[in-house]
């Protein structure tokens, strides 16, 4: 990776009942691209059948006016992919679409399932042929199979077997649109009404752009089915403390969205503040890198003070087909995205707000950038506690080797990363500052305690619903 980001899996949206769904599918899309860049598609029902089109890229990209006329149906599901399981190739694009006895169904996953490689054994010694190396294909072969018991038997027996990280959107041929959350809830869904039409999609962002009404997101364990006689809710049994992923506030979700009750923007700017009353330190101002720390400088500044300025300008036209640099320009494809203001920033003290450090490589090349043109003293205050742990549950950081904070102190990594002083976020005042009442309950933190809440094959984790 050239940016030190984490990436997260997918975004989903899924609509029932709508003569244009197939074009909000693409604009719910388009609102979500910040949860995959990697590929996008949209399937939809007509005629009794399932029609689909995916393509590698961006949406803007994959997607283009014949679609539309192709992709003519009143019921359709989206899908923007970001790969943590399965090769980064068409094949695995989504929604992944299978016929079974005279019906179809596509569906649309974010997540990651722990134990999909047991189940996919189990699978093929009972005769199943795998198309792609996705784990989402795992939950229609145990769906299909599982029919014979009817189906809303078969949609909780499956959800049963499955342990991790799942938000699904499935859709039949028979014009339904099923909407699905894991019992631990760690993936947003939330569910929308545009009119006489329902809506399902990962943030409340994409409902916004469509102009969709928010009803209320998915609860932990919920299956919502949506057909022709209206909306129904099916629930299955769930944990005595939800898992939601806390780094949605810090870093995945937009800050327009609002998820697990709570708005992203005020949450990050909580966060900022907390940090200032955390780790004051005197400077001449606070910065964010853009666009991820923005939110939490905003608050650090109002907290501590010191006046917020953008000492660094994004460049928003580089595209993923950037040509890339040779090695004795192995810097260019970091700086090419960020340039510092040097009549700003020139003989000053500087507070950099970030939201994580995941690999430090970039950190460190944009600090030494600072420095050459003058920057006094640098200060980096993070606004989330060290990743120290990997997470299995849809995130792209599967190793601790991954991690460069697992290996290094606070102190040790200041040095490395070449700033005057480095502060993270406890992990107390991350949980306090979402506004949360009892937030140790509510959140997965494995990525900072090392503390699992659904075990994984690889049997590398502490189970830690028994200390709850």
């Amino acid at each position: 990776m050239t940016d030190d980001k984490p990436r997260e899996s997918c975004g989903l949206f899924g609509i029932h009942g709508h003569p244009e769904a197939a074009r909000l599918n693409y604009f719910g899309l388009y609102a979500l691209q910040h949860r995959g860049q990697e590929s996008a598609g949209i399937a939809v029902v007509r005629d009794n059948n399932i029609l689909s089109h995916k393509g590698m890229g961006l949406v803007s990209d994959v997607f283009d006016i014949n679609h539309f006329q192709e992709l003519d149906g009143e019921t359709a599901v989206g899908h923007v992919r970001y790969s943590t399981t399965g090769s980064s190739i068409l094949s695995n694009a989504q929604p992944f679409v299978v016929h079974h006895r005279n019906k179809s169904y596509a569906v649309a996953h974010n997540g990651n399932l722990v134990n999909a490689h047991s189940l996919k054994q189990e699978l093929e010694e009972n005769g199943s042929i795998f198309q792609t190396t996705m784990d989402s294909e795992v939950f229609l072969h145990f769906f299909v199979n599982n029919l014979k018991y009817g189906f809303e038997q078969a949609l909780s027996y499956t959800v049963s077997r499955l342990k991790g990280a799942f938000s699904f959107i499935l859709m039949t041929s028979k014009n339904e649109l099923i909407g699905i959350k894991d019992p631990n809830g760690f993936r947003p869904l939330c569910l929308g009404k545009l009119g006489g039409s329902y809506v399902l999609a990962s943030e409340s962002c994409a409902l916004d752009l469509v102009q969709a009404e928010f009803i209320r997101e998915l609860d932990p364990g919920e299956i919502v089915v949506i057909n022709e006689n209206g909306i129904k809710s099916l629930r299955s049994p769930t944990p005595k403390t939800s898992n939601f992923c806390i780094f949605e506030f810090i870093y995945f979700a937009r800050p327009d969205s609002t998820i697990y009750g709570k708005n992203v923007y005020t949450v990050r700017k909580a966060h900022g503040k907390r940090l200032a009353q955390e780790s004051h330190v005197d400077a001449d101002l606070v910065m964010p890198f853009p666009d991820s720390g923005t939110y939490a400088a905003l608050g650090y500044s109002e907290q501590s003070g010191i006046p917020f300025e953008m000492g660094m300008i994004r460049n928003h036209y580089v595209g993923r087909t950037f040509i890339q640099p040779t090695q004795n320009m192995r810097d260019f494809s970091v700086r090419i995205k960020l340039n510092p203001v040097r009549e700003l920033l020139k003989g000053k003290d500087i507070i950099i707000i970030e939201d994580s450090i995941i690999r430090g490589t970039t950190v460190k090349t944009r600090v030494k950038a600072l420095r050459e043109i003058g920057v006094k003293r640098i200060h980096m205050r993070v606004s989330g506690p060290p990743h120290r742990f990997p997470c299995h549950y849809g995130i792209d950081f599967s190793t601790k080797g991954e991690l460069i904070a697992s290996s290094k102190t606070v102190q040790e990594l200041s040095d490395y990363l070449g700033l005057d002083s480095l502060y993270y976020l406890s992990l107390k005042g991350l949980l306090e500052a979402t506004g949360i009442e009892n937030p140790e309950n509510y959140f997965c933190k494995a990525c900072f305690d090392g503390c699992y809440p659904v075990h994984f094959e690889q049997n590398l984790s502490k189970n830690c619903l028994e200390q709850r």
